[in-house]
């Protein structure tokens, strides 16, 4: 690490020498989450405000050093770590995380950059509003990874994702210049939407400083179940009858496999809600503005018949809070339970929901025909066709070794998912990773729209560079 070297001298100037961080242990930032990729990097810089991070933006353009923004650093595909080279800094926004503004009467939350997802949702709740952007990393991730990547999360079936929460953003650009963009509108039609080309930019165009978001009446009454069910098509069927029958009320509808299952029984002891068994499963979560109890019981009455014609093995409907968060639980510690199983090829993708029961039995067949003993964990948020769809070896040994077929096991499924007309990345971004995969399956017009705009907002390219593009 260049200890010496003249812009830290600078970054120490703005920011104050205990947040320069150059020696000791970095691992919590040049690590990626996954502990695929350690990058090394010439500093970690923790700005605590817009100003400061447009100073050291300045200094670093002025330098000549290119800057990797982070959050929580929960990220799945290496978008927020630095390179090998010892030569980036790393702008970690974590110090950035004030709640500047809950206005009640137009049902929005101004924010910094770097709360917490899960401070957001409790400060929220305690004023008797919801913030409905829900992830199992919401106690470490930061609204501002949550913006870079476009995070959706489990009740996108209902509020939508990240994008369509936000209604403004601050961002400092590739020149130090801030743009206060932070209205609280609905309907602001002048001009070019900038705010959402940095929406999932990975932190490539600029750094989202704050953020304002729509929030939501807190939902007085809610209804939880856990399904047995055969299949991934029953679990399609499944889904179109309870829009019909609850529209907007249906919140949440989660697909997970048994073996996604048996990971979680297996190394989240704390889980003990109680299941039956099953080849798939389905969780689902129905919240609304009636009295406390309406739900549960319409959710009863719409599972009774469907027990009766088998489309439902059995079912277990949360009499209680404390029960619907056990259930919850068992869905939310399948990434945890996976990562303690050692390192595994993950794939976030999208399909048209009518196609789901067909890319999982095509994918799975595929799969098993060029990998004979190739472990295969499926789940996710089925009621916006978002699966997470990861493959691993039955030891960790194995696993490690098996992600030298990676390049095999991307063609595989990424080919399918672009057949069935889907995307390879549904809430996890680009990062590093995907990179590759985006040429492959973007056509050359989009690839070089997207180059055009990165040459305008960052000419000299030293946001977060190697990540997306």
């Amino acid at each position: 690490m260049t200890a010496n070297h003249p812009l830290l001298a600078t970054l120490r100037a703005i920011v104050g020498d205990a947040n320069v961080l150059t020696e000791g242990d970095l691992s919590a930032w040049e690590l990626d989450w996954r502990k695929r990729e350690r990058g090394h990097a010439l500093a970690v810089v923790r700005p605590a405000s817009t100003d400061e991070v447009a100073q050291v933006i300045k200094a670093c353009a002025a330098a000549g050093v290119s800057m990797v923004p982070q959050g929580g650093n929960t990220g799945m595909v290496v978008g927020s770590t630095p390179d090998a080279s010892g030569t980036q800094v790393v702008l970690s926004l974590t110090r950035m995380h004030r709640i500047r503004k809950l206005d009640a009467a137009n049902l929005t939350i101004t924010v910094d950059a770097g709360c917490v997802l899960q401070a957001i949702q409790e400060a929220c709740e305690a004023q008797g509003f919801l913030f409905p952007l829900s992830l199992a990393a919401e106690g470490s991730c930061t609204i501002g990874g949550n913006l870079g990547t476009n995070a959706g999360g489990t009740q996108v079936v209902r509020y939508g994702n990240t994008r369509e929460l936000c209604l403004g953003l601050e961002v400092v650009t590739a020149q130090g210049d801030v743009w206060n963009g932070l209205t609280g509108l609905r309907k602001d039609n002048t001009g070019y939407d900038l705010k959402q080309l940095f929406i999932g930019a990975e932190g490539t165009l600029g750094i989202i400083t704050a953020a304002a978001f729509k929030l939501f009446p807190l939902p007085r009454d809610t209804a939880t179940a856990w399904l047995a069910i055969d299949s991934p098509a029953t679990a399609v069927r499944l889904l179109a009858d309870l829009q019909t029958r609850f529209g907007a009320a249906l919140t949440a509808c989660e697909l997970v496999s048994d073996l996604a299952l048996a990971l979680v029984r297996r190394h989240i002891p704390g889980v003990q809600a109680t299941v039956p068994a099953s080849p798939w499963h389905l969780l689902i979560e129905l919240s609304g503005g009636g009295e406390d109890g309406d739900l549960r019981a319409a959710l009863a009455a719409f599972l009774a018949p469907a027990l009766e014609s088998d489309d439902i093995g059995d079912a277990v409907l949360a009499q209680s809070t404390e029960q619907a968060r056990r259930l919850w639980a068992l869905r939310e510690n399948i990434g945890a339970a996976e990562k303690c199983e050692g390192l595994s090829i993950k794939h976030d993708i999208a399909v048209p929901i009518s196609r789901l029961a067909e890319f999982l039995e095509r994918a799975d067949r595929l799969l098993h025909a060029r990998f004979p003993d190739i472990r295969i964990v499926a789940f996710g948020h089925i009621g916006d066709g978002n699966l997470h769809y990861n493959q691993s070896k039955s030891t960790a040994a194995d696993s490690a070794a098996f992600l030298a077929s990676q390049p095999d096991v991307d063609r595989l499924v990424h080919d399918l998912v672009h057949e069935l007309g889907g995307s390879i990345s549904a809430e996890h971004g680009i990062g590093q990773l995907k990179r590759q995969e985006l040429r492959r399956y973007k056509s050359p017009v989009e690839i070089e729209t997207m180059r055009a705009i990165k040459r305008v907002l960052d000419p000299l390219g030293l946001m977060n560079p190697g990540k997306v593009l």
